[in-house]
C-alpha cells in the first residue's frame, strides 16, 4: 500500500547512507521504535518526519513528495496541516459525539518510553482517526486516547485544556459497557487532579466513584483504592487514610503478581502498585515504609521508562526528607532533575519536587541546597515552547 511504499523508501534511503535506525532517530528527534514501525508500514509517519529525513539523508524532497502523494491518494490530510491547538480542538469536539472503530491505541503500547512532546503528534493522529468512524465498540479506545491526551497536557502545565480532555475521557468511558474502564478513568483523573490542585473533596468524590465501579480481582480495583487512599491522606484524614492504605495493600496482594499494563487504563504492574503504596505512605508520614516500597518499585521499573523512574525517585526523595534525611532527599531530587533530559521534564515531576521542598523546609529550613532546588524549579522546563508537528503548543491557555 502507499504507506508501505513510503516506509520502504525511507528504509532504502537510510541504508544507502549507512545509518542505523537509532542513528537516524537521534538526528531527527524521534524514537527509534517509532521509525521502525514507519518503515514497516505499521505507522503512517508524517510530513514533518519526511522533511527531517530528507534533510538528514540528503534525498532532496523525495521522501516528502512520496508522503504527500500518499496523503493525496488516501484523501486524508495530515494533522500537521493544523496547529496543535486547532487539531486537538477539532478532535475534542469530534469525540464528544462520535467514537471510531480503530486499533490505533495498540500502537501506543510504548507510550511510557516516548517523551510527551513526541507522543502528542501521534495522539492527534489517532484522535482524528477515532472520530472519523462510528462504532460503539470504540468508546474504550476513545477513553484511552483521551486519558493519554489529558495526562500529556497536564505534563505540559496546560491544566485548563487537560480538564476538558478528562471530561471527554469520562464521556467515552461511560458510553462503554466496561465498568473497569469507567473506574480506571476516574481513578486516573483523581490522582492527576492532586497535582493539578483541584478541590480535594471533589477528587475524593471522583475516587469514591472509581471504587464503586471497580470490579473485584481486576487491576482497576488497585487503582481505585490507591486514588482514594491518596486523596484521604492529602485531606489530612489520618485514620481513614491509614485504613484505605491497608485496603490498598490487601487488594494488591490478592492480584496475580505477573499483572501487565497494555495501556493507560490496563492493569497495574508490580512497580506501579509499590509506587502508589509508597506515595500514600509519604503523604501519611510513614516515611520509612515508603522508602522501602519505593526502593522496590525502582528495582522493578524498566530502565527505559525515564519519566516514571524520575517520579518514583522524587517520591523517594520526599520520603527521605519526611524521615529526617533532608540533605539526602534534596540531593536526590536535585540529581533527578539535573540528569533527566529536558524532554522528560513535566509539570507532574515539578509538583513532586515541590513536595520535597515543602518537607525539607519544614524539617531543615536553613539547608542551602533547598534554595538550589527551588531555583531549579523556577526554570519550568516543561513550559518552554516545544515543536509539535508544524507548530508550537506554547500558545495554549494555561490553567
Amino acid at each position: 500500500m502507499a504507506e508501505s511504499a513510503f516506509g520502504a523508501q525511507l528504509r532504502h534511503s537510510r541504508q544507502a547512507v549507512g545509518l542505523s535506525l537509532r542513528q537516524l532517530a537521534t538526528r531527527v528527534g524521534y524514537d527509534h521504535s517509532y521509525l521502525s514501525q514507519v518503515e514497516r508500514g505499521q505507522r503512517p509517519g508524517s510530513a514533518g518526519l519526511a522533511r527531517l529525513c530528507d534533510r538528514e539523508l540528503g534525498t532532496g524532497d523525495e521522501l516528502t513528495t512520496t508522503f504527500e502523494q500518499k496523503q493525496a491518494q488516501s484523501g486524508r490530510s495530515t494533522p500537521e496541516a493544523l496547529q496543535p491547538a486547532d487539531a486537538l480542538e477539532a478532535a475534542w469536539h469530534g469525540l464528544i459525539t462520535a467514537y471510531g472503530c480503530t486499533d490505533a491505541t495498540a500502537d501506543l503500547g510504548d507510550f511510557r518510553t516516548v517523551p510527551p512532546a513526541r507522543l502528542l503528534p501521534d495522539l492527534m493522529t489517532y484522535l482524528q482517526v477515532v472520530q472519523a468512524r462510528e462504532s460503539a465498540d470504540s468508546a474504550v479506545q476513545a477513553a484511552e486516547l483521551s486519558v493519554l491526551t489529558a495526562m500529556t497536557l497536564t505534563g505540559f502545565g496546560e491544566l485548563r485544556a487537560a480538564r476538558r480532555w478528562w471530561q471527554v475521557a469520562r464521556t467515552a468511558a461511560d458510553s462503554s459497557d466496561d465498568a473497569s474502564v469507567r473506574s480506571s478513568v476516574r481513578a486516573r483523573e483523581a490522582m492527576s487532579g492532586l497535582a493539578e490542585r483541584r478541590p480535594l473533596l471533589q477528587l475524593l468524590a471522583t475516587a469514591e466513584e472509581a471504587l464503586a465501579l471497580a470490579r473485584p480481582a481486576r487491576g482497576c480495583v488497585v487503582r481505585a483504592h490507591a486514588a482514594r487512599a491518596w486523596v484521604l491522606a492529602e485531606l489530612g484524614r489520618q485514620d481513614e487514610g491509614h485504613r484505605a492504605l491497608q485496603e490498598l495493600i490487601g487488594v494488591a496482594d490478592e492480584l496475580p503478581s505477573a499483572s501487565t499494563t497494555d495501556g493507560p487504563l490496563g492493569d497495574w504492574t508490580a512497580y506501579e502498585v509499590h509506587g502508589a503504596e509508597g506515595r500514600v505512605c509519604a503523604s501519611l508520614g510513614y516515611a520509612a515504609a515508603g522508602c522501602v516500597l519505593l526502593a522496590r518499585a525502582l528495582e522493578l521499573c524498566p530502565a527505559d521508562r525515564l519519566g516514571e523512574r524520575a517520579g518514583l525517585e522524587l517520591w523517594l526523595a520526599e520520603c527521605l526528607a519526611v524521615d529526617g534525611e533532608v540533605a539526602a532527599g534534596v540531593a536526590l531530587a536535585l540529581r533527578v532533575l539535573v540528569e533527566l533530559p529536558d524532554e522528560w521534564h513535566t509539570y507532574y515531576l515539578y509538583d513532586d519536587a515541590r513536595r520535597v521542598v515543602a518537607a525539607a523546609r519544614e524539617r531543615a529550613p536553613g539547608l542551602a541546597a533547598v534554595r538550589d532546588l527551588e531555583v531549579l524549579l523556577e526554570r519550568k522546563v516543561y513550559a518552554e515552547g516545544r515543536s509539535v508537528g508544524s507548530g508550537s503548543w506554547s500558545g495554549w491557555g494555561r490553567g
